[in-house]
């Protein structure tokens, strides 16, 4: 192989890694490809070779030389298997020791580990990487948070509430994007941009920048990237395995609450009428020996005590007026009919075994409202433990009863189905018709597909407000899927994780990403190099947004900058547009360069 430097090696051509070649690809940087020898899919084997991409195999060490790997500016691992990508990292960081080193590491513990041994690298997770996306989509565009220096912007969607321009709706609000009925999306619009009533725009700036053009809003919590930094779901789960996972009390009634049948809880609710009852007759009709009247608490007991049947002699309905009598017997005699049949019903709840596997969760079929997760694996984990964390109910729909992630989900408190999504009977346990929305995540384009399309048909006259999320890794069904059968929301886990690889192997610290209708766009911080010093705002492409500048000189964060403001060496800018213009920012800012 002819000799390279200052170019990008990729080890793994899996869905991510050839997501990441495809970018890096797009940018004009020039890549080579390490793999363990498995030979790639034949449209991805096509694709390297029209894109002329170099494709060394053999042992992970004599591959990296191959490649060139001590001269590279950056070393992207991102085989499908943990063990192989943190031998593979630890290679490469010995060889290689002043490239940039970015690794894919689904599990945290192991990730942390490596983030240690790494120092300063990069260690990413795709599933938290692109479980947000999908979270959102279940949930809806809604504010968040992203951390720039020491401010705090937010990204939301809003609709125009009259025509006119951007800056006269929503004066110093960045507009990010415009779109409407039977508009095209438009990027990056200036302030002056003129928009219809209704349009959906949306906007960055701070949280007081929107309150001063009277739409305030409220973010959620903002969902951490890298290994190591967990959402508050899980900061829950893992605070209920600190204190050793014990069931509360108040936990275990609840899940009775749920879990209870209907003739449990009529029988429950007569018995409690008839208690009610039974203490404002005896506060009201019984009288003592002395001519006084029971108190609340007298009552109270007495109740308790004739409907348990376990008098103790201190009140008798013996002296009482026959008509006290008479309902005494019936009290007595319905009690003990209902007290029998309540614990026979709770008994045979407690010892079902739907109540061990269930404890802390919901009955599914009475849920209202709930997300169904169909596919449980590490994507579908980061899904749940978003959802949580947004005050959201999910439910899992999972093919395999033997699935790992299983015992995690239960963990978290998520109720759990086993069965096919392509099944209606399966979709009717779950109460699909009741569902606010459905997340398909399984690692199979077609059997999303197929699961997808069953929804549609359960979902009947609610399809159209109901959000779908699909997973789909291959560009032209998904296409076709979101025109053919009309699905607002496909979402491919490898495409949303690859930005995130890209910009942290070229020198672009990657703060987030996010969906606007079906554009992926991304936030980050760029260190300006020689490359950009001396540019103007307005000289940078259209379709980018230079949210804030911090100035290396100043070392203050300006905000909002002018079109006329310069760039200097050494300054932060954060940066917002789709990621494919970020990266060809980054082309003649000349940050491929080793560090």
């Amino acid at each position: 192989m002819a000799e390279r430097s200052g170019h990008v090696v990729v080890c793994g051509i899996g869905a991510v890694g050839f997501r990441t070649v495809e970018q890096l690809h797009a940018a004009g940087i020039e890549v080579v490809v390490v793999d363990g020898g498995d030979e790639p899919e034949p449209v991805t084997e096509h694709l390297l070779g029209v894109w002329e991409v170099p494709r060394v195999t053999g042992r992970p060490r004599d591959a990296l030389v191959e490649a060139g790997v001590e001269r590279a500016a950056a070393v992207v691992v991102v085989p499908d298997d943990d063990l192989v990508a943190t031998e593979t990292a630890l290679l490469a960081r010995r060889l290689a020791p002043a490239a940039r080193l970015v690794v894919r590491v689904a599990n945290r513990a192991v990730g942390r580990a490596l983030a240690e041994v790494t120092g300063r690298q990069s260690v990413l997770d795709v599933a938290a990487l692109s479980a947000p996306s999908v979270v959102e989509a279940c949930l809806g565009q809604r504010p968040h948070p992203v951390q720039m220096g020491d401010r705090v912007f937010v990204v939301a969607t809003l609709e125009a509430p009259r025509a006119g321009t951007l800056r006269a709706l929503f004066a110093d609000l960045a507009p990010l994007a415009v779109a409407g009925a039977g508009r095209e999306q438009e990027i990056c619009p200036g302030r002056d941009h003129r928009v219809p009533a209704g349009a959906r725009v949306t906007l960055i700036g701070t949280a007081e920048q929107f309150a001063a053009a009277g739409t305030p809003v409220e973010p959620v919590p903002a969902t951490p990237a890298r290994i190591g930094a967990r959402s508050s779901g899980a900061v829950r789960a893992v605070r209920r395995d600190e204190e050793g996972g014990r069931a509360t009390v108040l936990t275990v009634l609840r899940t009775l609450l749920a879990e209870a049948e209907r003739p449990l809880k009529v029988t429950a609710g007569v018995l409690l009428l008839l208690f009610a009852a039974s203490v404002f007759v005896l506060r009201s009709g019984y009288v003592k020996a002395d001519g006084s009247h029971m108190t609340w608490v007298d009552a109270v007991y007495f109740s308790v005590e004739t409907i348990g049947t376990v008098g103790y002699g201190d009140f008798s309905f013996a002296e009482q007026a026959t008509w006290l009598r008479v309902y005494a017997i019936g009290m007595m005699f319905l009690g003990v009919v209902l007290a029998a049949v309540l614990f026979a019903l709770l008994t045979q709840l407690l010892v079902s075994s739907r109540i061990e596997r269930s404890v802390g969760r919901r009955r599914i079929g009475a849920m209202r409202g709930h997300v169904i997760v169909v596919g449980l694996g590490a994507v579908g984990i980061g899904v749940l433990e978003g959802l949580l964390a947004a005050g959201a109910r999910p439910v899992v729909l999972e093919r395999d009863p033997a699935n790992r992630h299983l015992a995690r989900a239960r963990e978290l408190g998520v109720p759990v189905v086993t069965g096919d999504a392509t099944d209606a009977a399966v979709l009717t346990s779950v109460n699909l018709r009741e569902a606010a929305a459905v997340a398909v995540l399984t690692s199979d384009d077609l059997v999303n597909v197929e699961a997808g399309l069953a929804v549609r048909d359960q979902l009947r006259d609610r399809w159209p407000v109901v959000p779908v999320v699909l997973r789909v890794f291959d560009e032209d069904l998904s296409a076709a899927v979101e025109e053919g059968f009309a699905f607002r929301y496909v979402r491919s886990t490898a495409a949303l994780a690859a930005p995130w690889f890209v910009g942290a192997a070229l020198g672009l610290d990657v703060l987030g990403t996010f969906y606007v209708d079906r554009t992926p766009f991304m936030v980050g911080r760029l260190r300006v190099g020689a490359g950009l010093d001396g540019v103007a705002m307005r000289e940078l492409s259209a379709r980018t947004r230079v949210v804030a500048l911090h100035r290396a000189d100043a070392g203050t964060l300006e905000h909002p900058p002018r079109r006329d403001t310069r760039f200097a060496t050494g300054d932060e800018a954060y940066v917002v547009g789709p990621y494919s213009e970020l990266l060809a920012l980054l082309r003649p800012a000349g940050q491929t360069s080793a560090p």
